[in-house]
């Protein structure tokens, strides 16, 4: 149940488990496999500012370096052993080309001191190499496997990205829309970690196939931490 009260309140990760793994879910957006000492990002969608810029559209050129800030804080919070950026990490294949050299440098500190695996996502089938790690189509650990774009149901273990899902439900007369994670236990879709990544209401006709009915939940995020609600409480858009 959404608690406001609770929301302000609380601190603590709250976890979900798929297929009996058992995920941490931040409030950043990121979600912590603490058993493989794995972090798990979606969409990070480097340079969408820039590409919008090109394109005639005025967006703050800032989007690549609070990306990359919350991703250096959670490293430096969980110290995990590997990351996993399930696809769509650079939003076209010229975003290393347009990226400014600080954020590029820091990028690539950051890639290097820890296993770094870039998942291939269909912005960015091939992305850059400059930045170190490994490039991978899907990564397989234990009963789960990681990829960008989810399949139709059943897809036992999968984590995945490439929707942006979100959520939207009314507390107490109050609309609230957050990004989210959803899970209906045997799947798990990560929200888009990216600064100007948008995103899709989890009732869209897209995940029909994905989350069929109302046996899942959306973990909404929210300032602090992030609150369960089921599918039947939530409102389209």
């Amino acid at each position: 149940m959404l608690d406001l009260k609770r929301e302000i309140q609380t601190t603590a990760h709250p976890s979900l488990r798929v297929c009996g793994a058992r995920f941490d879910l931040m409030p950043e957006g990121a979600a912590w496999l603490a058993d493989e000492r794995l972090l798990v990002v979606a969409d990070l969608h480097f340079e969408k500012g820039s590409a919008f810029a090109e394109r005639g559209i005025a967006l703050p050129p800032y989007d690549t370096r609070a990306t990359i800030a919350r991703l250096e804080a959670l490293v430096a919070k969980l110290k995990p052993d590997t990351l996993v950026a399930l696809g769509d990490s650079f939003h076209d294949m010229k975003a290393a080309e347009r990226m400014d050299a600080e954020d590029a440098a820091r990028l690539a500190r950051l890639s290097r001191s820890l296993d770094w695996i870039w998942i291939a996502g269909n912005h960015d089938p091939v992305p850059p190499r400059a930045f170190g790690g490994a490039v991978m189509e899907e990564l397989r650990v234990g009963p789960l496997t990681f990829r960008h774009e989810p399949r139709a149901a059943p897809a036992t273990g999968e984590i995945a990205g490439h929707l942006h899902p979100c959520a939207a439900v009314r507390v107490r007369g109050r609309r609230l829309r957050r990004r989210c994670f959803a899970s209906d236990g045997t799947r798990m879709i990560m929200p888009a970690f990216g600064a100007y990544a948008g995103g899709l209401n989890v009732l869209d006709t897209a995940y029909d196939d994905l989350l069929p009915g109302f046996g899942f939940h959306a973990w909404m995020m929210g300032a602090r931490t992030v609150i369960p609600v089921s599918a039947a409480r939530l409102e389209g858009d």
